[in-house]
This record gives C-alpha cells, structure tokens and sequence, in this order.
C-alpha cells in the first residue's frame, strides 16, 4: 500500500512538471503575441472571454494567464469590465487539460504516444539554436511528461481499485459537499487546477468514484483554481484585489448553479455525449460535464459584466481613487453647454490643485521615490481624463463659438498638465543628482534652480521673470555639466542621466507654464454677456 501511495505521489508530481514545463515552454515560444492578444483582443467582456479562453488553452495554466490580467489591469491597459471577462474565457480554457486527460489518456496506449513526443521535444530544446524553438521543445516534453504522468497515476490508481471487495471506495453517504471540498483542496495545495482534474478524472475511471461525486470534486477544482488569483492580490494593489474578488464570485455562483441542478447537469450530459457520438465512458462525461458548466456560468454571467464591474470598483477604495473621483461633473448638463462649462471650471480647479500638490511634494520632501508619488499622478491622470471626455461628449451644435474656444482652452491645458505630471519623476531625479558628490561644485546652482522652481509651481499665474531665471539657470547648468563630462569630472553615464533629468524638469516648466494661461470659461463669458444688447 505504501509503494502504491508513492508511486501516485510520483505520478501527481511528475504530472505537475509536466505542466509546468508545457506553460513555460508555450509562453516563451509564444513570446510577445499572447501580450498582444491579451491587450489587443479585449475591448469588450465577450472579445476578452474569447481571449482568455484561447490562451488558457495555449499555455494551459489558468493561473498564469489570471496573474497577467492583474498586470494589465494595474498598468491600466484593461479596465475591470474587460478583465473580468478575461477571467470568464480562462475558466473555460481550463476544460482543455479535461478533454486531453478523458480523449488521449483514455483513448490511446499513452506510451506508445508519450515516449516519440518525449524524444522530438527533448533533441529539439538540445539541438536547436532557436530560442523559440528551444521554448517549443520544451512544451513537447512537457506534454510528453503529462500523458507519463497520467499514466503512472492510472496504473497506481488502478491497483488500488483492484485490491477491493466493491467497486468503489467512496460511496455517496460522505455526501456531495465532502467531495467538493476534496476538489477544492486538491487544487490548492497543488496550485493547478488541472493536476486536481487529472486526478479526480483518473480516480473515476478507475471506479473509486461514482459520476455524480466525480462531478462534485471536479467543481470543487473548479472553485480552487481562484486561490492563485487570492494569493497573488494579497499584497497587490485595490484592482487586483477587486478582480481577485470577481474570480473567487464568479467561480463561486458558477460551482453553486451547477451543484444545485447537478442531476439535470448530468442528463443533459448524457444526452449531449449521445448525440455527439462520442464515447460513454466516465471520464467522457465528466470533460463535457466541466466544459458544459464554465460556459454556462460565462454566457449568464457576461451580460452582467459591466454592472459587476461596477459594484467591485466600490471595494478596497484608497483614498487616491476616491480623489480620482470627479466632483463636478454631471452628466445632465451634457445636453447644455451653457451650464455645463460652470462644472467644468470647478473640475479644472482641482486638477490644478492636485497637480501643484504633486509638484510641490516632489520638490520638498525628502528621499521620495517614484513610486510613492504613482498614486497621486495616476489621480490627476485620471481626473485629466475625466474633464477630457466630459467636454467631448458636450452638445456641439448647440455651443456657442465663444464658449467652444474656452472649453478648447480647457482641453489644450488639461493636455500641458497631464504631460506635467508624466515629468514629475523627473524632479525627484534631479533632487537626487543634486547628491553626486562629482556635482558638489554646482550645489548653489542646483539649490538655486530648485528654489526658482518653487516658485514657479506655487505661483497662480504667470511670472515671465521666474521662467527667465529658470531657463537662464538651466542652460547655465547643462553647459557646465557638459564640461565637466568633456573634463573627467564626471562619469558619461551619470552625467546623461542628470541632463535627462535636467531637460524633462524643463519641459516641465514649460508645460506648467502654459498651463497657467488658464482662465474659468465663466469669466470669460461674463464679459460677453455684459457687451451684448
């Protein structure tokens, strides 16, 4: 009994090798196409769905491509809406690994075939030069290993079930729950979905288990495959822990749908598998039953996506996103310019005060990094947006020409302060060359320039004299530091970095000087309502 229990241990782990080493291998050899599916291919929740579903189904890891959709969430190329229909898809990729186990490891003498594909992807990865090719190899051997594994599983799985008086092992009074709990620990002390259906596959096809059981531990798996996407956004940020959260539910009222109508789950199994002419065997039913409940669950969860979206944006809100919010823009002044520029001007604002906030915190406080300032210019980011598309969506036929040139206005200075903001690492660049110990003879100058930007950034309009002093400072500087790069003083390297540095602080200025020029479109209508007759 203890050989059998190691021999299914040795099995379960070269198994999870195997995968692995195919999801390693499929990615790399993938390379940048999966990020381009994956970025490209989603603008709506059922684009994102189709997504999801085929690259789970190439790199066959649910896990993997659930971790890269947090990514891309957090760099704010996918909003929730279209993430969550990512999610959707990469459930259903997952009933991939099901067909594999039910229709090849099931189907065919699994050596015969393992062994051949072991071989070309091993001298493949040896012999080839080809980075992509080498990936390849790899995926080969990997999937080679899979149906190894497999097979050592059934063997073991099988002797077990012939050392008994009945055919199963565990019978139904441990009751559906038992066995869903079975899947859902299965899945998580492996960390793959996919070596839990394996097992629970293999442990039916050998009679251990009936099919209504089988079924209950396969969405138990089901509901495990979310601890990856948990574990992941323990530490992450407000999205990817609300995305983490629409995976956990999603899985969750799928496991529940299907557990609740499971008798007619199964006949409709039964009836599909007749129809479709394929094999009745346990294993068979079981892949179409996993296949049938993740698309059922997708398709009446994805008209829903958006408003789901929406109730998860309200959790895990940080103080930054709640600032994000706009104010003052409503949307029932959209079809009335006249009202809707007073909004506007509110908005504009407290994009400036944000804005200058950041600036000022970058100039004073001391050994900030980059990524502590993130949060505040992501708010004005977003709050630059906001004012953007509210003022696109405005009535153009029914504004009147002057009001069109201040809302232009608007938009042009939203643009000097969102790139603005794009510079504000820029500062903290320069606060710390002003450290170098190679630049201590330009400390005064430094000091200075710093103190002119200052004064800048807090002023509320424009002061030509300052910008003067600035620039006359900064070519001062630039000529200097060039110099003394020319001279030895200092290092190449170091030296480009700080005159990076020093140019982006002065496009900075530049476009925050712009900026200034801004005036409330209320203002400057007054006086046109005052001339008129």
């Amino acid at each position: 009994m203890i050989a059998t229990l190691f021999q299914i241990l040795g099995g379960l782990a070269l198994f999870l090798l195997a995968m692995e080493m195919m999801t390693n291998g499929l990615k790399s050899a993938a390379g940048h196409h999966l990020r381009h599916m994956l970025g490209h291919w989603t603008k709506t929740p059922l684009r994102g769905l189709a997504a999801g579903f085929l690259i789970t189904g190439v790199v066959q890891s649910s896990g993997a491509v659930t971790v890269a959709t947090i990514g891309f969430v957090n760099a704010g190329l996918l909003s929730l809406s279209q993430s969550l229909g990512v999610i959707f898809g990469s459930n259903i990729g997952t009933t991939v690994t099901a067909w594999l186990v039910s229709l090849v490891g099931f189907g065919f003498n699994i050596e015969a075939i393992a062994l051949p594909i072991l071989a070309a992807g091993v001298g493949l990865k040896l012999i080839s030069g080809n980075l992509r090719s080498q990936s390849l190899g790899e995926a080969l051997a990997g999937f080679a290993l899979f149906f190894l594994g497999l097979s050592i599983l059934k063997s073991s799985l099988e002797s077990v079930t012939g050392g008994l008086d009945n055919g199963i092992l565990l019978q139904n009074d441990y009751g559906l729950p038992a066995f869903m709990l079975i899947g859902f620990l299965a899945t998580v002390l492996t960390q793959s979905s996919s070596a839990a259906l394996a097992m629970v596959l293999t442990a039916a096809a050998g009679g251990l288990i009936p099919l209504n059981n089988a079924a209950a531990a396969v969405i138990g798996a089901n509901l495990g495959s979310t601890s990856t996407a948990a574990l992941s956004a323990l530490k992450a940020t407000a999205n990817a822990r609300r995305l983490a959260v629409g995976h956990i539910l999603f899985n969750a009222v799928t496991g529940v749908i299907a557990l609740l109508i499971l008798p007619v789950m199964l006949w409709t199994v039964a009836l599909l598998a007749d129809s479709l002419s394929l094999d009745a065997n346990i294993t068979v039913s079981l892949a179409l039953f996993h296949t049938l409940f993740n698309v059922l669950g997708a398709f009446l969860m994805l008209p829903f996506t958006p408003h789901f979206a929406r109730v998860l944006g309200r959790l895990f809100r940080s103080k930054e996103e709640d600032l994000a919010e706009p104010r003052f823009l409503d949307n029932t002044l959209i079809t009335t310019p006249e009202l809707a520029v007073g909004a506007v001007d509110q908005e504009m604002k407290r994009l400036f005060d944000l804005t200058r906030g950041l600036l000022r915190v970058s100039l004073d406080r001391e050994d900030l990094k980059p990524a502590q300032i993130r949060p505040k210019a992501e708010t004005c980011l977003t709050i630059n947006t906001a004012i953007a598309d509210y003022i696109s969506r405005l009535r153009a036929e029914k504004i009147h020409p002057t009001t069109l040139d201040t809302l232009t206005r608007s938009m042009l200075t939203c643009r000097y302060l969102a790139e603005a903001t794009d510079l504000a690492p820029a500062l903290l660049q320069l606060r710390e060359a002003r450290k170098l110990p190679q630049l201590s003879v330009l400390s005064e100058e430094l000091d200075e320039y710093v103190d002119l930007l200052r004064t800048l950034v807090a002023a509320d309009k424009r002061l030509p004299e300052t910008l003067n002093d600035t620039e006359k400072t900064y070519h001062m500087l630039k000529s200097r530091m060039l110099a003394m790069i020319v001279r030895g003083e200092f290092s190449p390297i170091a030296g480009e970095r700080t005159l990076d540095a020093l140019s982006s602080v002065r496009r900075l200025c530049d476009q925050w000087y712009k900026s200034l020029a801004w005036q409330p479109a209320t203002e400057l209508l007054i006086p046109m309502k005052e001339t008129q007759p």
